[in-house]
């Protein structure tokens, strides 16, 4: 017995290995410079950091990235649910299709897809250009460098990592399930509620975590499509640390950002464990 347990260790040995260069010791690193001074020295530590993410400009970016990001993800699970129920149902060669589409953006650089987001929603792009030929518009309208366009690039970037896991749970469904409660006398939508959803909470929960939680701290999509009235919390984490040069502040952020994930990560983990199978009734 003893033999296998150090085996076991031996095993876990490499991915602890990684997991102590790559996540541990960084962790770390961020979190002492949180503490330390402006001119980054451990000797002299403090809570000002802190206490400056906490003061109201801050305090508002982060609530306003927080409410971006929900919205985000509410529209991009809407749009995702349909899709991927239709998936659960469709034949193979549909499915493959569907899949492969899902998937093919992936084949392009992510600055390539935002360029070619602004390229289509701009003022003299498709979206415009097709507007103001058939005369429904006069001059063309702001789709970039607003919220809209904010959101239209979150749920494009967002909507294959709701769809995927969504598809993978509801694939499992066992149909013969849905028959026999429609025979049985439920209704289309107690069938939904009793049977399909169940199925569905596993991915919807996976999907919404890895929609929320990179939505959050994303300072890509807000540069290049949100404009300078919709900074997020990832763009004022990259100013203090590229440009502003404060790194101690600039870690300070990272650290509440971090801490908000793990909470996250956690409540899944607590209340969704997806390797608990979950009970279907019927009735």
């Amino acid at each position: 017995m003893s033999g296998r347990i150090k085996e076991h260790h031996i095993l876990l040995a490499p991915p602890a290995f990684w997991l102590l260069i790559f996540f541990i010791i960084p962790l770390f690193i961020v979190i002492g410079y949180s503490f330390s001074s402006e001119n980054g020295t451990l000797a002299e530590l403090t809570l000002r950091n802190y206490k400056e993410v906490w003061s109201g400009m801050y305090l508002s970016i982060f609530l306003k990235s927080f409410l971006y990001a929900l919205v985000t993800t509410l529209i991009t699970l809407a749009m995702a649910f349909p899709i991927a129920y239709y998936m659960a149902f469709a034949s193979v060669r549909t499915k493959m299709i569907i899949m492969f589409l899902i998937i093919l953006p992936f084949w392009t650089n992510f600055l390539v897809r935002m360029f070619s987001i602004m390229t289509i929603l701009g003022d003299s792009g498709l979206i415009n250009s097709a507007l103001l030929s058939v005369g429904i518009i006069d001059e063309p309208l702001k789709l970039v460098n607003n919220t809209f366009g904010l959101y239209v690039g979150f749920i494009y970037w967002n909507l294959p990592y709701l769809v995927l896991p969504l598809f993978s749970s509801l694939d499992r469904m066992d149909l013969s399930l849905l028959e026999a409660s429609l025979d049985l006398g439920a209704s289309r939508r107690q069938t939904f509620m009793r049977i399909t959803l169940p199925y569905a909470i596993p991915g919807l929960v996976a999907g919404v975590i890895f929609t929320f939680i990179p939505t959050l701290g994303n300072f890509v999509i807000p540069e290049f499509l949100g404009g300078t009235d919709n900074t997020m919390i990832g763009n004022v984490i990259t100013t203090q640390f590229l440009q502003a040069r404060n790194w101690p502040f600039g870690s300070a952020l990272s650290a509440v950002l971090m801490f908000i994930v793990m909470v996250f990560i956690s409540l899944y983990i607590r209340f969704f464990n997806p390797t608990e199978s979950k009970n279907v009734q019927v009735f």
